[in-house]
């Protein structure tokens, strides 16, 4: 039996300058460590992230007692476990925190030694962290799940909270659907990013970039981002709607007030039946195939109307509808809204729930797509959760700043390595 010898946290730094926790876990011989990313537009069922807000140092944000717990108490009630018990380390990181967002550890502190764990544990046995992946939720689920190289979802313009300008819409992503392998589908989109970075110098427009790497210019409306995209793919010489499609990231709980959808770059007001429409005007003249959180995360009434009017034809995708939370997807499934599920592992705290929402999924006929977060670390295991669950589809920025790259060039080893098929 593999035995936790001990675990040492310390303080690090995201994508963004802020800290952010990085936890090693020990075990005989070796070691593996994981550092938690973090979000900036975040639900409201989303397991809470825990920071020394009294602390004038790093203006709030830093982390010192969650890694400080991490080495006085989570390092000695997990000493000697069985590393290879990914659930039972998980549940007992869950009851030492007792509530049910997290408030108490902080699910940064707790995803950390969750991941690390699995880490050490795959390590210990040799196993590439996909293969490790893939066993647990092949045992989950009581079958075997193939594995997926999956299709990337590249974020290559910024609106919204992820960028300073007046995009509304948060993420326009291209989605190479027609690359026969992932190396193509990396050829083609490198390529229409650099493309749309020279067509925005030629109209005169900002080519800095936002938290994901995407382009982040000031735009009259989100239809000219598309129309800038569509340019972008012409220059490639590739084919929108055949080659590459289109997938949005609206976050439109960040403009939802009072009842209506703000659309402030545009200076309009929608009702939720009218964002409905504005919506599917977008995917009838652009080839949109998915859509995330197209409606405010508690606005299950326009949530019911957009899966009714396009839910037959576009991937619906729910992030802050969902949080990753189990019983949350549950009742979504329920309540017949969107028909897939963003995966984000932060949102909910350790592996073996996040497991727990892509079997949910996956027994429902609801798609995963596996997701980064907008402060990002060099930490790849996002790729390896892709293929080993067989998600199919990951977002993980840009093909620009190495937090992003990192998860990228994951995937280029493991495609290399084995023989999984594409997307």
């Amino acid at each position: 039996m593999s035995k936790i010898s001990k675990i040492i946290a310390r303080q690090v730094f995201d994508s963004r300058g802020n800290p952010t926790i990085e936890t090693e876990v020990f075990v005989k011989d070796i070691s593996a460590s994981a550092i938690c990313p973090s979000g900036a537009s975040t639900g409201t069922y989303e397991a809470f992230e825990k920071r020394d807000i009294n602390n004038k140092k790093y203006l709030g944000k830093s982390v010192l007692k969650p890694v400080e717990f991490i080495n006085k108490v989570i390092s000695n009630k997990l000493k000697n476990f069985n590393v290879h018990q990914q659930e039972k380390i998980d549940n007992l990181l869950i009851r030492l925190d007792g509530t049910k967002q997290k408030k108490r550890v902080g699910a940064n502190a707790i995803l950390s030694v969750s991941i690390a764990s699995a880490k050490a544990s795959s390590k210990s046995e040799n196993l590439d962290l996909h293969n490790y992946f893939n066993i647990l939720l092949s045992n989950k689920m009581g079958k075997t799940i193939d594995q997926v190289i999956p299709i990337p979802m590249l974020n290559i313009l910024n609106g919204g909270e992820h960028a300073d300008n007046n995009i509304d819409i948060q993420e326009f992503m291209i989605i190479p659907k027609g690359a026969v392998n992932f190396s193509q589908a990396m050829q083609w989109s490198s390529e229409i990013y650099w493309n749309l970075k020279s067509i925005l110098k030629e109209k005169g427009l900002s080519t800095a970039v936002g938290d994901e790497g995407g382009f982040a210019p000031n735009l009259n409306t989100n239809r000219e981002a598309l129309e800038l995209i569509a340019r972008a793919v012409d220059k490639t010489d590739l084919k929108l709607g055949s080659d590459i499609c289109i997938s949005l990231d609206c976050a439109a709980s960040e403009f939802y007030e009072n009842g209506t959808y703000h659309l402030k770059g545009e200076d309009r007001e929608l009702t939720s039946s009218e964002f409905a429409e504005y919506l599917e005007g977008l995917a009838n003249d652009f080839p949109i195939m998915s859509i995330e959180d197209g409606m405010d995360e508690n606005d299950l009434e326009g949530w019911k109307v957009l899966t009714k009017q396009i839910g037959g034809k576009c991937q619906l995708v729910g992030d802050d509808l969902f949080a990753t939370n189990p019983e949350v997807l549950k009742k979504g499934i329920s309540d017949e809204i969107a028909n897939s599920v963003l995966i984000k592992y932060n949102q909910i705290g350790t592996i073996s729930e996040t497991l727990e929402t892509i079997s949910i999924a996956l027994n429902n006929d609801y798609q995963n797509i596996i997701s980064h977060r907008s402060g990002e670390t060099e930490d790849s295991s996002i790729s390896d959760l892709a293929v080993g669950t067989g998600a199919g589809q990951i977002k993980t920025g840009a093909p620009c700043r190495s937090e992003r790259v990192a998860k990228y060039n994951r995937l280029y080893w493991i495609d290399k390595k084995n023989s999984f098929s594409y997307g």
